[in-house]
């Protein structure tokens, strides 16, 4: 196993350039919202608009149904909203929670991108309800209809906010880990998924879904449920397809755990059909 770690990590240079060819094309931009081109900037992978709406078509399936009325959302037992083709988190005002807030940084990658949103999301700070009652009194709202609209209307910018996300993931997860060979383990994992176009999506979509795991209150009983877990829980030498495969698998094992391990009252296994049929698409991409 050893040895297979080494090659990979050292392959670092020549996968990045797999990248590049499975999610590139002369034209590495697209067009946005605003009518600006569509690219993520300071981001390594490009993706064209025509991926970027591909990819993010998948992800508004697997979080909202691909419908437009689930793109605003409040679930039962959650204390936030959660928004867009992502289902980013947005935490009221002062009020702060165990997972990582998400959707403050999409609005702010939209404001450097230029992308033209309505005035009162610009300026909002915190989720203008306060509870889930409130904001399902207002589900039909002009707000809340003009909200909806904005976020179908801009899924390529969502998505490369979603592709930025994952490339600053992995020196977020590395730091995380200790000891050289988990390290190892971890870096080469990530790489030989991404080798794939299945597996560059499951990393895209998985990191939205369920986070880096490196916060330290995103766990049960000590046990986290982020990529860098499930990158962890991957077993064998998978290379390409197959390692996008065992990625299904080892994301399915995770999320399996994590049920176990939660706090009865949250009833989390309700979720489980759901995230096993999500973990089941990785296998065959967008």
């Amino acid at each position: 196993m050893k040895s297979f770690y080494e090659k990979v990590a050292r392959c670092y240079m020549s996968m990045s350039l797999v990248l590049l060819l499975m999610l590139s094309s002369c034209a590495t931009t697209g067009v946005g919202a605003s009518g600006s081109k569509s690219t993520s900037a300071g981001s390594g992978i490009k993706v064209t608009q025509a991926q970027a709406e591909a990819i993010g078509r998948k992800i508004w399936q697997n979080e909202c149904g691909g419908t437009v009325s689930g793109l605003t959302s409040w679930n039962s037992g959650e204390d936030f909203p959660s928004l867009g083709i992502g289902h980013f988190i947005w935490y009221v005002a002062g009020r702060r929670g165990p997972f990582e807030e998400s959707f403050p940084q999409l609005i702010s990658y939209m404001k450097k991108r230029g992308v033209t949103m309505p005035g009162w999301l610009a300026g909002q700070r915190g989720s203008p309800w306060s509870s889930r009652s409130e904001f399902q009194s207002q589900v039909n709202s002009s707000q809340m209809k003009e909200l909806r609209t904005f976020l179908s209307q801009t899924v390529a910018v969502q998505t490369d906010f979603i592709v930025l996300r994952l490339e600053r993931a992995l020196p977020k997860m590395l730091a995380a880990t200790s000891g050289a060979e988990q390290k190892k383990r971890l870096r080469a994992y990530f790489y030989a998924v991404a080798e794939s176009p299945a597996g560059v999506y499951a990393l895209i979509d998985y990191v939205n879904f369920k986070g880096e795991g490196v916060k330290s209150g995103e766990k049960y009983q000590g046990q986290g449920w982020g990529l860098r877990d499930v990158l962890l829980e991957m077993r064998g030498q998978p290379r390409g397809q197959a390692a996008a495969s065992e990625f299904s698998e080892a994301a399915k094992r995770v999320l399996t755990r994590r049920v176990r391990n939660a706090p009865s009252g949250r009833g989390e296994s309700r979720w489980l059909p759901g995230w096993m049929n999500r973990c089941e698409t990785y296998k065959r991409g967008v």
